[in-house]
């Protein structure tokens, strides 16, 4: 497994991440277990995971996912484990946190709470990577990137990074950590996957010039690039076979990942996996690597046998006249997520 530096901290990382976001609700801890046995044993170093999970949130088990990855730490060498996990942002906006009784906030009360918190549950006395889960624009930045560099100076915290931020949020950020000398965000955990593209706009270039990593989230398209939603296929116990019928968030989400657009373009990424001798997933995840301000991509599965073809990608490097079918594929097929 190759590493890569994060950002412009001292933190080297497998450029695969495990994530943990169905562990403790779609997935069982015994079941866990041994899918984190299985990528530790594999060379991942690189564990992502947030005091909001598993998903979809909910007061009844928010919390378990932590717990679980604890409890499987305790199992290996500290120092041999790189783990990330998030604070809540705030929860009168993009989402409802599931924690504090769904009254999260971007400052310095709920940050410490929210620290220690995951602390007691990793069972740990530090984390490798704290994250802003999402961000609060109108809340000034000056204040939480103070107490963000409070909880690296009091040794909880080692390098610092945000969730789902926009262009403007992370210059932001990174202006004020360099006008009042403190820690600096060195990562941004956002959506990136062949369908969805979007992050090459504007961020990819404030990670280039800033020295900033990004740890894409969802490679696969939340599943939809496994090809299990071709032709018409709602598969039993999929996420967005669930998500579809529910209320609020989740059924606009089902929407904006499968789409007719969404799925014409897997179509094509399929037939470009089958040419290069690659399942769709190995395909998609090598994609995702093969870029200069990626660091690390994160992963997740709901079932041991869903690793294979994610190790896989570890030595891939796609040619370069495969990856300038995937560009003639995504200037026809524009922003297929929207």
């Amino acid at each position: 497994m190759k590493t890569r530096r994060l950002g412009r901290s001292a933190l080297y990382v497998s450029d695969i991440c495990m994530g943990t976001m169905t562990f403790g609700h779609q997935v069982e801890e015994a079941d866990a277990i041994r899918i984190l046995d299985k990528c530790f044993d594999a060379g991942i170093t690189f564990y992502d995971t947030a005091e909001n999970y598993p998903v979809p949130p909910d007061a009844k088990y928010a919390g378990r996912t932590e717990e679980i990855v604890g409890r499987w730490m305790k199992t290996k060498p500290r120092d041999a484990v790189l783990i990330a996990t998030k604070v809540s942002g705030p929860s009168h906006g993009w989402i409802k946190s599931a924690q504090w009784n769904g009254m999260t906030a971007m400052d310095r009360h709920n940050m410490f709470r929210a620290i220690d918190a995951s602390l007691t549950r990793l069972q740990t006395d530090y984390i490798d990577l704290y994250q802003t889960h999402w961000p609060d624009h109108g809340v000034a930045y000056d204040e939480h990137m103070e107490a963000l560099d409070d909880l690296v100076r009091m040794g909880k915290v080692r390098v610092l990074g945000c969730s789902n931020e926009t262009s403007w949020g992370l210059m932001k950020s990174l202006a004020v950590s360099e006008k009042l000398g403190i820690a600096r965000h060195n990562s941004i955990q956002n959506n990136f996957s062949l369908n969805n593209r979007r992050f090459e706009d504007e961020l990819a270039q404030v990670c280039r010039q800033e020295g900033v990593s990004l740890i894409p989230y969802s490679p696969l398209g939340g599943g939809v690039l496994t090809g299990k939603y071709q032709n018409g296929q709602w598969p039993e116990g999929a996420r967005f076979t669930k998500y579809k019928d529910m209320p609020a968030r989740q059924a606009p989400m089902a929407r904006r990942f499968v789409n007719e657009k969404t799925l014409a373009s897997t179509e094509r990424w399929m037939g470009l996996a089958q040419e290069a001798g690659l399942s769709p997933v190995t395909f998609a995840t090598a994609w995702s690597k093969q870029h200069d301000f990626v660091a690390s991509t994160i992963v997740g599965v709901t079932h041991e046998d869903h690793l294979a073809d994610i190790f896989a990608a570890a030595d891939i490097t796609l040619p370069d006249d495969v990856m300038k079918k995937v560009n003639e594929v995504s200037k026809e097929i524009r922003y297929p997520m929207g």
